[in-house]
């Protein structure tokens, strides 16, 4: 694995204003030619920084519904299931979860009852929910004046040149020395055993 320069840095911002812009465009603005922009790329999908290209969709464009941002507090252990769910729910743009165990979400519920939305969707009585009605809003992700690093999955150090990468059922996990990677896929195992 390669370390991050600027070059990577600008690749990557110039794919996140748009995905599908050719590599030559993107080659002319780093100053490399388009094969050389193509090879950079893979290696940034090899090392899970670019996962896969997508379709950034204005949902508001595409149906009606006012737009809330709604926040759930109280949610214990089914935090997780209630990401899930949300995530694949057509309304729904954008789901976090902070540090505390909250959810908060931007959707636009069809035109109707937005509490009735929201009551077929956030299945969890003994949970706090707050709805705000947004006037507006807009999404503008950036990489510019990122600190961009991979983390170690063991110990959540920085993951450099020397670092390794191991890939485990399907998923890719990076890690900043062998002594990590091995603790990491050991546990991993013996999880998989006892499951």
């Amino acid at each position: 694995m390669h370390e991050l320069d600027d070059t990577d840095l600008e690749i990557l911002e110039l794919l996140g204003e748009d995905a599908r812009r050719p590599y030559s465009d993107i080659a002319e603005q780093v100053g490399m030619s388009g094969p050389g922009v193509s090879d950079r790329v893979d290696r940034l999908r090899e090392a899970g920084v670019i996962e896969r290209f997508t379709v950034d969709v204005d949902r508001s464009q595409l149906r009606g519904g006012s737009p809330v941002l709604v926040t759930v507090s109280g949610l214990g252990d089914s935090v997780d299931a209630l990401r899930d769910d949300l995530s694949s729910a057509d309304a729904v743009g954008h789901v976090f979860v902070s540090a505390a165990g909250d959810l908060t979400f931007l959707a636009r519920p069809p035109e109707g009852s937005v509490r009735g939305w929201i009551d077929q969707h956030v299945d969890a009585p003994a949970a706090t929910v707050d709805v705000t009605l947004l006037d507006e809003a807009s999404w503008t992700p950036s990489i510019g004046g990122t600190a961009f690093a991979l983390s170690c999955a063991e110990c959540g150090n920085t993951v450099d040149s020397e670092g390794e990468r191991e890939s485990l059922d399907g998923e890719r996990y990076h890690f900043c020395c062998s002594s990590c990677r091995d603790q990491f896929v050991e546990r991993h195992e013996t999880l998989a055993e006892s499951a």
